[in-house]
């Protein structure tokens, strides 16, 4: 797997909606990738908080991309649960979010998600998810 391969699946496998969110491959490494989501006033609410719809957003969109890292390829996948838990406001700065595949099976595929500050490196948001492999 390469940062190239990762970063053009965002255009191939996404809806123009995703893709306007403008998000990076940061890194990847054998069970993760990073994804960096650039601080923008169209994604962000009142005082300049990130909108927990993008966050959400960027974290589902980081485990596509993890699961594609894991497989060597894109394979068909949809979210069949996905818990978040928000711990602060993310202000004024660009966000990380980091998916690890917790464990990929046959139909299933488990993982987790940090979204934290760029700037600030502290967590914002986890979630935890499930997806079907089809």
């Amino acid at each position: 797997m390469d940062k190239a391969v990762l970063q053009s699946a965002l255009g191939e496998y996404f809806a123009p909606w995703v893709q306007a969110l403008a998000l990076q491959v940061e890194s990847f490494d054998a069970d993760s990738v990073t994804l960096r989501l650039p601080q923008s006033d169209s994604l962000s609410r009142v005082g300049g908080m990130l909108c927990g719809q993008a966050m959400m957003a960027a974290a589902d969109t980081a485990m596509v991309l993890a699961l594609i890292n894991q497989f060597g390829e894109f394979r068909p996948c949809t979210t069949v649960q996905m818990s978040t838990s928000f711990l602060k406001p993310l202000s004024k700065q660009d966000a990380l979010i980091q998916a690890r595949v917790v464990r990929a099976g046959k139909t299933l595929a488990f993982g987790e998600i940090d979204l934290r500050g760029a700037d600030d490196g502290k967590s914002a948001s986890r979630a935890s998810v499930t997806y079907a492999l089809l």
